[in-house]
Protein backbone atom coordinates (compact mmCIF):
# COMPACT_ATOMS: atom_id res chain seq x y z
CA UNK A 1 0.00 0.00 0.00
CA UNK A 2 2.20 3.26 -1.52
CA UNK A 3 0.59 6.15 0.43
CA UNK A 4 1.91 9.82 -0.91
CA UNK A 5 2.23 12.37 1.62
CA UNK A 6 2.86 15.89 2.10
CA UNK A 7 2.08 19.10 4.62
CA UNK A 8 2.61 23.00 4.36
CA UNK A 9 2.63 23.72 0.31
CA UNK A 10 1.02 27.38 1.42
CA UNK A 11 -0.23 27.72 -2.01
CA UNK A 12 -1.14 31.46 -2.89
CA UNK A 13 -2.71 33.46 -5.38
CA UNK A 14 -0.07 33.14 -7.64
CA UNK A 15 0.84 29.70 -7.31
CA UNK A 16 -1.02 28.63 -10.50
CA UNK A 17 0.68 25.77 -11.93
CA UNK A 18 3.65 25.30 -9.76
CA UNK A 19 2.79 21.86 -7.93
CA UNK A 20 0.51 20.24 -11.16
CA UNK A 21 3.31 18.86 -13.17
CA UNK A 22 4.95 17.19 -10.12
CA UNK A 23 1.45 15.35 -9.43
CA UNK A 24 0.30 14.24 -12.57
CA UNK A 25 2.09 11.34 -12.56
CA UNK A 26 1.39 10.52 -9.02
CA UNK A 27 -0.58 7.24 -9.90
CA UNK A 28 2.82 5.89 -10.76
CA UNK A 29 4.38 5.73 -7.18
CA UNK A 30 0.88 6.27 -4.95
CA UNK A 31 -2.11 5.04 -4.07
CA UNK A 32 -3.57 7.58 -2.38
CA UNK A 33 -2.16 11.20 -1.26
CA UNK A 34 -2.57 12.54 2.03
CA UNK A 35 -2.36 16.74 2.62
CA UNK A 36 -1.31 17.77 6.20
CA UNK A 37 -2.34 20.98 6.68
CA UNK A 38 -1.29 24.59 5.51
CA UNK A 39 -2.44 24.25 2.31
CA UNK A 40 -2.37 28.07 1.51
CA UNK A 41 -0.30 30.88 3.12
CA UNK A 42 -3.61 33.04 4.47
CA UNK A 43 -6.63 30.68 4.56
CA UNK A 44 -8.20 33.17 1.75
CA UNK A 45 -10.84 31.79 -0.58
CA UNK A 46 -9.09 32.57 -3.39
CA UNK A 47 -5.80 31.12 -2.19
CA UNK A 48 -7.55 27.66 -1.72
CA UNK A 49 -9.46 27.67 -5.47
CA UNK A 50 -5.77 27.86 -6.98
CA UNK A 51 -5.08 24.93 -4.61
CA UNK A 52 -7.83 22.88 -5.34
CA UNK A 53 -7.52 23.79 -8.80
CA UNK A 54 -3.69 22.24 -8.52
CA UNK A 55 -5.26 19.25 -6.52
CA UNK A 56 -8.08 18.21 -8.23
CA UNK A 57 -8.51 15.14 -10.29
CA UNK A 58 -5.71 13.62 -9.66
CA UNK A 59 -5.27 9.80 -10.15
CA UNK A 60 -5.63 8.72 -6.88
CA UNK A 61 -7.66 9.74 -3.65
CA UNK A 62 -6.60 13.19 -1.77
CA UNK A 63 -7.48 13.23 2.39
CA UNK A 64 -6.33 16.59 4.03
CA UNK A 65 -6.62 18.31 6.79
CA UNK A 66 -6.67 21.94 7.62
CA UNK A 67 -3.21 23.51 8.94
CA UNK A 68 -3.04 26.83 11.49
CA UNK A 69 -2.80 28.80 8.17
CA UNK A 70 -5.86 27.96 6.50
CA UNK A 71 -8.23 29.17 9.41
CA UNK A 72 -6.18 32.56 9.61
CA UNK A 73 -8.96 34.61 7.37
CA UNK A 74 -11.86 32.41 9.62
CA UNK A 75 -12.71 30.93 5.90
CA UNK A 76 -12.09 26.94 7.56
CA UNK A 77 -15.57 26.21 6.72
CA UNK A 78 -15.99 27.43 3.04
CA UNK A 79 -12.19 26.05 2.36
CA UNK A 80 -13.47 22.78 3.77
CA UNK A 81 -16.77 23.18 1.03
CA UNK A 82 -14.91 24.06 -1.42
CA UNK A 83 -12.11 21.11 -1.13
CA UNK A 84 -14.99 18.73 -0.69
CA UNK A 85 -16.67 19.72 -3.67
CA UNK A 86 -13.38 19.26 -5.69
CA UNK A 87 -13.61 16.10 -4.89
CA UNK A 88 -10.79 16.17 -1.83
CA UNK A 89 -11.97 14.70 1.44
CA UNK A 90 -11.21 16.55 4.15
CA UNK A 91 -10.88 15.46 7.91
CA UNK A 92 -11.66 17.25 11.48
CA UNK A 93 -12.67 15.01 14.04
CA UNK A 94 -13.36 12.40 11.44
CA UNK A 95 -12.39 9.39 8.84
CA UNK A 96 -12.52 7.77 5.71
CA UNK A 97 -12.14 4.15 4.73
CA UNK A 98 -10.52 3.62 0.98
CA UNK A 99 -10.14 0.25 -1.01
CA UNK A 100 -6.75 0.21 -2.49
CA UNK A 101 -5.22 -2.19 -4.29
CA UNK A 102 -3.09 -3.10 -0.89
CA UNK A 103 -5.83 -3.39 1.27
CA UNK A 104 -8.34 -1.09 2.35
CA UNK A 105 -6.54 2.08 4.34
CA UNK A 106 -8.77 4.01 6.92
CA UNK A 107 -7.72 7.47 7.46
CA UNK A 108 -8.07 9.20 10.92
CA UNK A 109 -7.67 13.25 10.48
CA UNK A 110 -7.84 16.29 12.85
CA UNK A 111 -5.61 19.78 12.78
CA UNK A 112 -4.86 19.02 16.49
CA UNK A 113 -2.94 22.29 18.33
CA UNK A 114 -0.43 22.70 20.57
CA UNK A 115 0.35 22.29 24.28
CA UNK A 116 3.73 20.88 24.51
CA UNK A 117 4.82 17.74 25.38
CA UNK A 118 5.17 15.82 29.07
CA UNK A 119 7.25 17.13 31.44
CA UNK A 120 6.65 20.68 29.73
CA UNK A 121 3.48 21.39 28.58
CA UNK A 122 0.44 23.23 29.47
CA UNK A 123 -2.08 22.66 32.03
CA UNK A 124 -5.46 23.37 32.08
CA UNK A 125 -5.25 25.74 35.43
CA UNK A 126 -5.48 29.43 36.16
CA UNK A 127 -7.01 32.13 33.68
CA UNK A 128 -10.01 30.91 31.27
CA UNK A 129 -7.57 32.09 28.44
CA UNK A 130 -5.18 29.53 29.56
CA UNK A 131 -7.81 26.87 30.25
CA UNK A 132 -9.31 27.31 26.95
CA UNK A 133 -6.03 26.88 25.30
CA UNK A 134 -5.56 23.13 26.68
CA UNK A 135 -9.14 22.04 26.21
CA UNK A 136 -8.86 23.01 22.61
CA UNK A 137 -6.18 20.52 22.44
CA UNK A 138 -7.95 18.33 24.83
CA UNK A 139 -10.91 17.94 22.46
CA UNK A 140 -8.85 17.76 18.94
CA UNK A 141 -7.02 14.45 20.43
CA UNK A 142 -10.11 13.28 21.67
CA UNK A 143 -11.38 13.09 18.43
CA UNK A 144 -8.78 12.32 16.96
CA UNK A 145 -8.92 9.07 19.15
CA UNK A 146 -12.31 8.66 18.43
CA UNK A 147 -11.99 8.50 14.33
CA UNK A 148 -9.39 6.37 14.62
CA UNK A 149 -10.97 3.82 17.11
CA UNK A 150 -13.88 3.64 14.67
CA UNK A 151 -11.67 2.55 11.78
CA UNK A 152 -12.01 -1.59 11.03
CA UNK A 153 -9.23 -1.35 7.82
CA UNK A 154 -5.76 -3.57 7.10
CA UNK A 155 -4.11 0.10 7.61
CA UNK A 156 -4.92 2.83 9.49
CA UNK A 157 -3.09 6.28 9.36
CA UNK A 158 -3.13 9.56 11.80
CA UNK A 159 -3.29 12.70 9.62
CA UNK A 160 -2.63 15.92 11.72
CA UNK A 161 -1.59 19.11 11.20
CA UNK A 162 0.34 19.94 14.72
CA UNK A 163 3.13 17.45 15.78
CA UNK A 164 1.88 14.31 17.95
CA UNK A 165 5.54 13.96 19.29
CA UNK A 166 8.96 15.92 19.97
CA UNK A 167 11.18 13.59 17.88
CA UNK A 168 9.88 15.08 14.49
CA UNK A 169 10.50 18.90 15.83
CA UNK A 170 14.28 18.46 16.16
CA UNK A 171 16.05 21.39 14.59
CA UNK A 172 12.81 23.89 15.64
CA UNK A 173 13.70 26.13 18.86
CA UNK A 174 12.64 24.25 21.78
CA UNK A 175 10.99 27.81 23.29
CA UNK A 176 8.24 27.07 20.46
CA UNK A 177 7.65 23.32 20.67
CA UNK A 178 4.42 24.12 23.19
CA UNK A 179 2.90 25.96 19.82
CA UNK A 180 3.97 22.63 17.28
CA UNK A 181 2.37 20.14 18.83
CA UNK A 182 0.62 18.18 22.00
CA UNK A 183 1.71 14.91 23.91
CA UNK A 184 -2.31 14.58 23.92
CA UNK A 185 -2.40 13.73 20.08
CA UNK A 186 0.49 11.07 20.52
CA UNK A 187 -1.72 9.51 23.55
CA UNK A 188 -4.85 9.11 20.92
CA UNK A 189 -2.60 7.35 18.23
CA UNK A 190 -0.95 5.09 20.68
CA UNK A 191 -4.71 3.77 22.02
CA UNK A 192 -5.81 3.13 18.83
CA UNK A 193 -3.40 0.72 16.98
CA UNK A 194 -2.27 3.19 14.74
CA UNK A 195 -0.22 1.87 11.53
CA UNK A 196 1.40 5.43 10.94
CA UNK A 197 1.09 8.88 11.89
CA UNK A 198 1.58 11.92 9.62
CA UNK A 199 1.80 15.53 10.18
CA UNK A 200 3.23 19.10 8.91
CA UNK A 201 3.40 22.10 10.59
CA UNK A 202 7.56 22.15 11.80
CA UNK A 203 9.28 23.49 8.69
CA UNK A 204 12.45 23.36 10.59
CA UNK A 205 12.01 20.07 12.22
CA UNK A 206 13.01 16.19 10.93
CA UNK A 207 11.20 14.22 9.40
CA UNK A 208 11.61 11.10 11.38
CA UNK A 209 9.74 10.07 14.71
CA UNK A 210 7.81 7.39 16.74
CA UNK A 211 5.59 8.00 19.79
CA UNK A 212 6.36 6.25 23.62
CA UNK A 213 4.29 3.41 22.32
CA UNK A 214 6.03 2.70 19.23
CA UNK A 215 4.21 4.14 15.95
CA UNK A 216 6.03 5.77 13.43
CA UNK A 217 5.53 9.34 13.39
CA UNK A 218 6.79 11.57 10.04
CA UNK A 219 6.97 15.26 9.41
CA UNK A 220 5.73 15.73 5.87
CA UNK A 221 6.07 19.34 5.84
CA UNK A 222 7.09 20.23 2.78
CA UNK A 223 10.29 21.95 3.72
CA UNK A 224 11.66 19.07 5.60
CA UNK A 225 10.95 16.45 2.78
CA UNK A 226 12.00 18.89 0.18
CA UNK A 227 10.12 17.02 -2.57
CA UNK A 228 6.45 17.32 -4.13
CA UNK A 229 5.58 14.23 -1.47
CA UNK A 230 7.45 11.68 0.50
CA UNK A 231 5.98 8.02 -0.27
CA UNK A 232 5.60 5.18 2.36
CA UNK A 233 5.04 1.67 1.45
CA UNK A 234 2.60 -0.18 4.10
CA UNK A 235 2.13 -3.81 4.75
CA UNK A 236 1.79 -5.45 7.92
CA UNK A 237 4.68 -5.38 10.14
CA UNK A 238 6.56 -2.91 7.60
CA UNK A 239 7.22 0.24 6.79
CA UNK A 240 9.32 1.44 4.16
CA UNK A 241 9.75 5.22 3.13
CA UNK A 242 10.76 6.76 -0.25
CA UNK A 243 11.09 10.51 -1.18
CA UNK A 244 9.68 11.72 -4.84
Amino acid sequence: MRIAAVGDVHVGEDSGGLLRPALEHLADHADVLLLAGDLTRHGTMAEATVMAEEFANLPVPVVAVLGNHDHHSDCGDGITKLLQDTGITVLEGSSVTLELPGGTLGVAGVKGFGGGFAGKCASRFGEREMKSFVEHTMAAADALRTALSGLDTDVVVALTHYAPVKDTLHGEPPEIYPFLGSYLLGEAIDATGTSLALHGHAHFGSEQGVTPGGVRVRNVAQPVIKKAYATYVLEPDLLESATR
